[in-house]
């Protein structure tokens, strides 16, 4: 009963947090819009974000650094798949395979799937260009990518390690990767302010949804004695 109230807990929070992201992103194209940005491309919330770009500054080593850092986050999605795909092979089957570890693939790929959304239909560009191009910037999509998927990282460790020095660690590496990336990529002037706030909000929504996935399934999981019927379960 405990597990299912913090179950719902997370699912309104969730989806708070994705109401909100919902909110920003209409007052990013409604609030303040004007032609600031590259090629004179409008830019909402502009006298904040110019203001802001003013202080920061462009720092194009911080850019190159935070964009080659990115692939760590690409790398724990790779381990889960690895892992994933080790069951799979292991116990024969899909639905054996964890049910927590499958539910990190479909969270990962609505993080990739937003991403491309906004990839799509671009709701304003970088303050400068990439490489001679312009590119979409709303939400920062390194930032939706390490928050997405770093914190994941922490929650497995908690919800599979008996480890309590593991887990610590595992959280601390999360928390100081996870901050410095989006300093980073704030002041490194590739992207407006508003552009991390967005991406902070949409990765916080999809998370909780995850955490609260994962709760759910592993509720329903654990037979009368308590025991997890797949997986060493524990509280995230």
């Amino acid at each position: 009963m405990r597990e299912m109230n913090k179950a719902k807990r997370e699912l309104v929070v969730g989806v708070a947090f994705l109401a909100t992201f919902a909110l920003w992103t209409a007052m990013v194209q409604l609030v303040d819009v004007r032609p600031v940005g590259q090629n004179d491309t409008n830019v909402g919330f502009a006298t904040l974000n110019t203001w802001f770009h003013g202080v920061t500054g462009v720092h194009m080593l911080l850019y190159v650094v935070t964009d080659w850092l990115g692939l760590v986050p690409v790398a724990v999605c790779l381990g889960f798949g690895v892992l994933g795909a080790v069951q799979l092979v292991r116990r024969r089957s899909l639905l054996r395979v964890d049910s927590d570890i499958l539910l990190l693939g479909l969270h990962f790929a609505f993080v990739a799937f937003a991403y491309l959304i906004f990839e799509v239909v671009p709701i304003n560009y970088r303050p400068i260009p990439i490489d001679g191009i312009m590119e979409a910037s709303y939400p920062s999509s390194t930032t939706l990518l390490v928050l997405g998927v770093m914190p994941t990282l922490g929650f497995q460790a908690n919800w599979r390690s008996n480890s309590l020095a593991f887990r610590k660690a595992v959280w601390a590496f999360v928390v100081a990767f996870s901050a410095f990336m989006v300093a980073g990529r704030l002041v490194s002037g590739v992207h407006w302010l508003t552009d991390i706030v967005g991406s902070i909000l949409l990765a916080a929504g999809l998370l909780m949804l995850y955490r609260f996935a994962v709760c759910v399934v592993g509720a329903r999981r654990r037979n009368k004695d308590g025991v997890v019927v797949d997986g060493v379960l524990r509280e995230a």
